[in-house]
């Protein structure tokens, strides 16, 4: 319900104020497991693609959203929670493991399931090689992996900045990519490597970025 309500209220005024091209929305099965696999730009991200897709978008976030106390902390649960988001405890050395238990019960549900492969945004706009875990989760679930590309999310709210800025987005969804039978018989650690490679490669195609050709590292904070 609180959801429905969120949704209700908040993609209609985002899209007023920030008015984002949005190219590809008929790339996005309407209904079924998916994977919405996108370039990391900024923590904007993760509230503009809910915005703009046909359905409802799963993205995980840190548990510590969650955990706020007082007005301030409940205020940060409603938000979370109304833009369909799940905690994950990101400093929890099975992390990662939860984390795709978690994915695939969504997917298992029929939902959508938004991810970034380069694991964390990226601080210089290159685009980063892409984590294996894009490729266990539609191997696995034997689900669609729909690429999107962003573009302008990174100058919202730069860091250092207070206020969100008005400046041009786009969001753009490329053709589904099917795995299903490709990689039957391939040894699995070859199958998700090339899997997520070709997922990469898509986005990159939609974003024009620069291919960093290394893995993007989680700064310390």
């Amino acid at each position: 319900m609180l959801y429905d309500v969120m949704h209700a209220v908040l993609p209609p005024a985002l899209k007023a104020i920030w008015r984002p091209t949005i190219r590809g929305l008929e790339h996005v099965p309407r209904s079924g497991g998916v994977i919405l696999a996108s370039n990391h730009l900024s923590f904007v991200d993760s509230v503009v693609i809910p915005t703009v897709a046909p359905r409802k978008v799963v993205f995980l976030t840190k548990s510590d959203y969650f955990t706020g106390s007082g007005l301030k902390g409940l205020a940060s649960r409603v938000w979370f929670e109304g833009l369909g988001m799940l905690p994950v405890d990101r400093d929890d050395s099975r992390a990662a493991i939860a984390s795709l238990d978690i994915a695939l019960e969504v997917l298992g549900r029929g939902e959508a399931f938004g991810i970034y492969p380069e694991g964390t945004r990226s601080r210089d706009g290159r685009l980063y090689r892409g984590r294996t875990g894009v490729a266990h989760l539609a191997l696995t679930a034997g689900v669609p992996v729909v690429p999107v590309g962003l573009t302008g999310t990174q100058h919202v709210q730069p860091v250092g900045s207070r206020r969100p800025r008005v400046v041009p987005i786009t969001v753009e969804f490329g053709a589904p990519i099917d795995f299903r039978g490709r990689f039957d018989g391939v040894p699995s650690g070859r199958a998700r490597r090339e899997a997520t490679d070709e997922v990469m490669a898509a986005i990159q195609r939609i974003t024009g970025q620069v291919e960093a050709g290394i893995y993007n590292e989680r700064p310390v904070e």
